[in-house]
């Protein structure tokens, strides 16, 4: 272990154009090595003469010798039938080094930004868009953008790689963090959903991040409320999704306490003490106290 990090590490890709892929496999690799690397980029059919890594160029994917490329016939294709890039097939082998050794975060990393970016370098369709003549901006768009145009005379492209090579780093290290708190946050949700008695009412003893919660418990087929504490003290009560990838709920809160703005009034109509708002689209209420939140709850329950 000691003497992968004596030396700075010759990295080896492809010159010209960047993509979200080569500039991912060196952010990784620029991680493993905690910056200690040289950055080679070279024109494709250019000899390798000296090299640690080599990827996104040269036809040969042999892990043992650090070669990761995803072009030459028999590349290697994921069981799902999205071929990895470059990045897939470096996080694939070092992705649990970086993670020190927690498959969980390796996982929720490779779901979350390398399989996306495999897919996107290889031509693979992994959304559909909903309104026509639009889809959504994603990270690689952004990268891509940062090539110089048709137009501008900036060529020096192996800089600007360079350079976007430490942002880059700086997600995907960031992202790593996220990822190791999620799982901790993950496990916390689903033991409230496993010690629940009525599980349609979960239960948080602490604020975690909506996304989370929302996407473990619509995964179960019977949470229809979570009530959780705010940040600011006040208590929350929403109503979950009827899956991971839909913004619909399962139950909405009764269409006359939505948008009310007055809270004697809403209490009035909500029969229940401390109630201070029901959002105009009835996925989500606050109350002051947790009892308050509960008695919401059973209310919307009985409608």
């Amino acid at each position: 272990m000691m003497n992968l990090f004596k030396k700075k590490k010759i990295l080896v890709t492809h010159g010209g154009g960047f993509h979200a892929d080569d500039l991912f496999v060196t952010s990784a690799l620029y991680l493993l090595h905690k910056g200690r690397v040289k950055i080679k980029r070279i024109k494709r059919g250019m000899p390798v003469n000296e090299a640690d890594y080599v990827y996104d160029i040269g036809g040969i994917y042999d892990p043992d010798n650090n070669r990761f490329d995803h072009h030459q016939k028999g590349a290697p294709v994921r069981e799902n039938g999205i071929p990895y890039s470059s990045f897939g097939l470096i996080w694939k082998h070092y992705g649990p080094l970086i993670c020190g050794g927690d498959e969980a975060v390796v996982e929720r990393i490779d779901k979350r930004i390398v399989v996306p970016i495999d897919a996107g370098d290889n031509g693979v369709q992994i959304w559909k868009p909903v309104f026509d003549g639009y889809k959504p901006y994603l990270l690689s768009d952004y990268l891509m953008a940062e090539n110089p145009t048709w137009l501008e005379n900036n060529q020096n492209t192996d800089k600007i790689f360079n350079d976007l090579v430490k942002k880059t780093a700086k997600i995907l290290k960031r992202e790593i963090i996220v990822a190791r708190d999620d799982v901790v946050a993950e496990k916390i949700i689903k033991e409230a959903y496993e010690g629940a008695q009525d599980k349609r009412v979960i239960f948080l003893e602490q604020s975690l991040p909506r996304y989370l919660y929302q996407d473990v418990l619509s995964s179960f087929k019977e949470p229809l409320f979570v009530i959780m504490p705010t940040s600011d003290k006040k208590w929350k009560a929403e109503a979950i999704r009827k899956d991971n990838f839909s913004l619909e709920s399962r139950k909405l809160f009764p269409v006359d306490w939505r948008g009310v703005l007055n809270q004697n009034e809403l209490e009035k109509l909500t029969g229940a003490k401390g109630v201070i708002f029901c959002h105009t689209s009835g996925f989500v209420s606050f109350c002051l106290t947790k009892e308050g939140a509960i008695s919401l709850v059973q209310k919307a329950l009985e409608e």
